[in-house]
């Protein structure tokens, strides 16, 4: 989810959505114009996937988008104090509408407190009961054109713990933590214990973090979907489908 990486991503508005290099999944219909092989127990192996997704995803048919076989999308609310993504508010009427199981991410900058970032949330994302829970986007931004302290790692737990305990009692679910490895590292996240999102694109998310707790891998940055104008994130639940209604049913915003 780096704002960097997002920020450079071609547009497939001019491509044929039939074009894309295939890495079809056993389970769905996606695409990948950047395939990776990721042995024996690779994304086609989970039957559950979902997107998450922001401005840069162009047009979004979320109707088409659910027939796709998306089962979960999270979306881009807000980073940092003051910044909202412009395509947040309409991306989450739509999903609703759609009936595709939607919640939010929030960027979290090191230069703002903690405490504003999670009034800036909580003021732009619904309490959607039975939504996702909320999601905290944790990674380093080294070119961000306004933000790029690494404070140490015990301050990293310290203003995290305090915006996912406000956001936390606000949406009466726990948050689940998204992050890169090398964020990982740098701050042992693993001793957070949550549901942990974690993204891997070039080698499996386990031989990478060499951690196999996780909840969801992101798996791909160029993924193509019938609907999404644009490429777009893909992920998958670590579970089956009986865990995944589970899941769903237990930490869903109340």
């Amino acid at each position: 989810m780096t704002l960097t990486r997002r920020a450079t991503l071609t547009g497939l508005a001019s491509l044929p959505m039939l074009s894309a290099p295939s890495l079809v999944l056993a389970r769905s219909k996606f695409n990948d114009n950047d395939p990776i092989n990721f042995g024996r127990r690779g994304p086609a192996t989970f039957p559950v996937h979902g997107i998450d997704a922001a401005r840069f995803q162009g047009q979004m048919n979320w109707r088409q988008i659910r027939q796709e076989g998306v089962r979960f999308a999270w979306l881009k609310a807000t980073e940092g104090g003051d910044l909202l993504d412009p395509e947040f508010k309409a991306n989450w009427r739509a999903a609703k509408r759609a009936r595709v199981p939607v919640g939010a991410y929030h960027f979290y900058y090191f230069c703002t407190d903690p405490d504003t970032q999670a009034k800036w949330f909580i003021k732009n994302v619904p309490r959607l009961r039975g939504g996702l829970p909320p999601v905290l986007d944790l990674e380093w931004n080294p070119f961000s054109p306004t933000c790029t302290l690494r404070p140490p790692a015990a301050e990293v737990r310290r203003v995290t713990k305090r915006f996912t305990d406000i956001v936390e009692r606000h949406y009466q679910t726990r948050v689940v933590v998204y992050t890169a490895l090398d964020f990982w590292e740098a701050n042992n996240v693993a001793q957070y214990k949550r549901d942990f999102w974690l993204r891997s694109t070039a080698k499996h998310v386990e031989q990478r973090f060499t951690y196999r707790d996780w909840r969801f891998w992101q798996y791909t940055s160029t993924g193509v979907i019938n609907g999404i104008e644009k490429e777009v994130d893909i992920n998958c639940f670590n579970g089956t489908e009986a865990k995944w209604k589970s899941w769903l049913s237990s930490r869903s915003v109340r």
